[in-house]
């Protein structure tokens, strides 16, 4: 049997961003080719594991050796981050970020480095740590950039429909219907109204349909809290890891949410996924869904209202038999 040649893939952050290489890794994995590594920031590493196709996950800590960088300890963990990468030679070293600092990375490591072009970069600098810059359209969606790099650097292919590749378990445990929503994001003029989670989180109660409301920050806690107050059926689960949110979702009949990494994830494991734009642009983040229906409501600055969304999760969950309020 013919040795697969190696490749080490580096995607650090945010979380959506990781979950929208991974349909790349998949055309990556297709051609049979390529043993796959994946350098990640730790606080994201459970998403590249659940790809059946990646062997090694490699945490990186940028965000925290940054604010920590003249300290012993962290001194210590780059000294043994940078010998594991150089101590191994790759066939290829596949950059999907385009930063300086995913370059700094593929600087680190053995083997010739693949990265977009000058002009394509999301920070042009970045383009003059690879041996091999490929002109990608930056103006497709994050997906779509991602799977055509790894065509253009390994010779995968990326006509096919994406596919996730994720190991995970779905389908709802239960008849009774049960909601997970994402009120929660990073920046502030992505969020939907208190408001208009509290009418829509209403009306699901009115429908029979329990919600979920997880969060992963204190602030995030707290914003769950006052919209689940004194609606019965909603409930603030304890924080929970991207791997133990994957499988709440996978149990979930619906997920809606507004423009977030995990919104991603939701579509990412099956789960009919809504997902509401405010500022950002869908067409180039919006979700895609496998296995089950992705709907993309609002961006660049149109908010939808709370009987748009509500339409929009009929037509996901049919069987649910939501009613609108206008």
């Amino acid at each position: 049997m013919t040795a697969r040649s190696r490749v080490l893939v580096i995607k650090t952050s945010s979380l959506g961003d990781v979950v929208h290489a991974l349909p790349a890794i998949t055309d990556i994995a297709r051609t049979g080719r390529w043993s796959i590594d994946w350098v990640c920031e730790e606080a994201f590493v459970d998403i590249p594991a659940m790809h059946r196709a990646v062997d090694n996950v490699i945490p990186c800590a940028i965000r925290r050796w940054r604010r920590n960088w003249t300290t012993t300890a962290v001194r210590s963990e780059l000294r043994a981050f940078k010998s594991r990468l150089s101590g191994t030679a790759y066939d290829a070293v596949l950059d999907l970020q385009g930063l300086v600092k995913s370059a700094a990375l593929a600087r680190m490591a053995q083997g010739p480095r693949h990265g977009y072009a000058w002009r394509n970069a999301r920070e042009p600098l970045a383009s003059l740590a690879y041996s091999a810059r490929h002109s990608i359209d930056w103006g497709q969606h994050a997906i779509t950039r991602n799977r055509l790099l790894a065509a253009a650097a390994l010779g995968s292919d990326a006509s096919a429909e994406p596919r996730y590749g994720v190991e995970m378990a779905s389908g709802p445990t239960s008849d009774e219907p049960f909601v997970v929503a994402l009120h929660a994001t990073s920046r502030e003029d992505k969020l939907w109204p208190e408001a208009h989670w509290r009418q829509l989180l209403s009306q699901l109660m009115r429908d029979g349909i329990r919600t979920a409301l997880p969060w992963g920050t204190d602030a995030e806690r707290a914003r769950s809290l006052r919209l689940a107050l004194d609606i019965s059926g909603v409930s603030v689960p304890a924080r929970m890891s991207p791997r133990e949110l994957a499988s709440l979702f996978a149990r979930a009949h619906a997920v809606v949410g507004v423009d977030t990494g995990l919104v991603h994830l939701a579509a990412a494991v099956g789960t009919p996924t809504l997902a509401l734009f405010v500022a950002t642009d869908p067409r180039l983040t919006g979700v895609i869904g496998e296995r089950a229906p992705a709907i993309n409501l609002g961006g660049d600055g149109t908010m939808p209202d709370v009987g748009a969304v509500l339409d929009a999760m009929q037509q996901l969950l049919p069987a649910l038999a939501l009613e609108a309020r206008r």
